[in-house]
């Protein structure tokens, strides 16, 4: 049996505890919060996307670092794997849209409950208002010996789990401690950026636009003539930009390029129509108004938020009769709704970031233990490691398959 100690008591932190404590080790959990688990509180909007009920090729593919790093964690520990230790711990699940897997209580508070609970129940002493500030070593630096905290005490342990999460939402508690302590121990820490999280925009149309949220439209986002990511689904205009699900999905894969310089965005309002459909469309609606003003006819094309602005870039006149019309002016109306432009020109901060891409680098760390390959007793897990995947419920999964495999290989 090991005294475990576990910095971090958040989702992946809660859950290694646990997994430990079943093992038959001693373990602890240093929180330098009021309570645990101040993340989860706040994830899906307060109701908790717990994990993705899809195939364990759709897990896969929702990874978009270090795919290949998660191969062997995820095999010992799956999506569904998650969901009958939820129902076994009395923590009722529903399925929604997307194969979102939430609490049947819409609450995040029963998630955190039902994990502590557990951990009660398994006997892992829990310390809250406990900062730790640097890990201790052996001697020779070779092997983990504990912990010290913030107030200078030492703790002794024989296995040392890191669960501090990365960088996004720091006021949960999210500030990189992590890194740090992989850093004073050398281990490489890659580049570090806000993930799923809104961008902002240039064009001063967009913050006439806040709050209309569009529906089954095509985001597509280019660097020059090269496509970084497209995709179907819902988003949203908002003060400074863009937000929604389409959004926060893209930022996942465009992020280090936008962090670099400005992108061009399109939305494509009628992706379920060709150019020349649209435009037979169009033409029966001017060939019934003959004599209409364009701004009169355009109504049931799109939201009426939008249609002074897509109105406004295509050129027209909107007094303009529409049998005044000419085919090159209808075409530019066309492109207006089959390429709705925008300029990105950065991401929203690590504030408003539901993850942290980037972190302790995969190549430190041995993929089926979670053991650093430089440090023998010293395990990273979750957000605070250098995976990442898009929403859905798929890096809450990250977090519960990492802390799996170190805890069930803690000796």
């Amino acid at each position: 049996m090991s005294k475990v100690l576990i910095v971090g008591g958040g989702a992946a932190g809660m859950f290694a505890s646990i997994i430990a404590a079943r093992n038959q080790h001693e373990v602890h959990v240093f929180e330098k919060n009021e309570k645990l688990g101040k993340k989860v509180y706040i994830t899906g909007k307060g109701r908790c996307n717990v994990t993705n009920a899809g195939s364990m090729e759709e897990l896969f593919s929702s990874v978009t670092t270090n795919e290949k790093f998660m191969y062997s964690a995820f095999h010992q520990f799956n999506n569904f794997d998650m969901m009958e230790f939820f129902e076994e711990i009395g923590v009722t699940l529903k399925t929604e849209r997307g194969n979102r897997v939430f609490p049947a209580s819409d609450r995040a508070n029963t998630i955190i409950q039902g994990l502590e609970n557990e951990m009660r129940k398994q006997h892992v002493q829990i310390h809250l208002h406990q900062e730790v500030s640097s890990l201790l070593y052996d001697e020779d630096m070779a092997q983990i010996s504990g912990i010290k905290l913030a107030d200078g005490r030492k703790i002794s342990g024989d296995a040392v789990v890191i669960g501090t999460g990365g960088l996004s939402y720091p006021t949960t508690g999210s500030t990189g401690d992590g890194y740090t302590f992989a850093k004073q121990r050398d281990m490489e820490v890659t580049k570090l950026y806000p993930s799923l999280v809104p961008m902002n925009t240039k064009e001063d149309y967009i913050p006439l636009l806040q709050g209309l949220s569009l529906k089954n439209v095509t985001l597509s986002i280019y660097d020059g003539d090269k496509k970084l990511y497209e995709e179907f689904g819902e988003m949203m205009f908002t003060h400074f930009g863009i937000t929604g699900p389409l959004v926060l999905t893209a930022s996942s894969y465009v992020g280090p390029v936008v962090k670099e310089k400005q992108v061009k965005g399109f939305i494509d309002l009628k992706p379920a129509v060709t150019e020349e459909q649209l435009d037979q469309r169009i033409l029966k609606i001017f060939d019934e108004n003959k004599n209409k003003q364009f701004k009169n006819v355009t109504g049931g094309l799109m939201p009426a938020k939008l249609e002074p602005v897509v109105l406004s870039l295509s050129g027209i006149h909107p007094d303009k009769k529409v049998n005044e019309i000419s085919k090159e002016e209808r075409q530019q109306f066309i492109m207006c709704m089959k390429a709705f432009p925008l300029t990105i020109t950065g991401l929203r901060d690590f504030k408003e970031a539901i993850i942290t891409k980037g972190g302790v680098s995969v190549k430190e760390i041995i993929p089926k233990t979670m053991e650093s390959k430089k440090v023998p007793g010293l395990y990273f897990i979750g957000e605070v490691l250098d995976v990442d995947a898009v929403t859905g419920g798929f890096n809450l999964q990250i977090a519960w398959s990492t802390a799996y495999a170190a805890a069930s290989h803690i000796y």
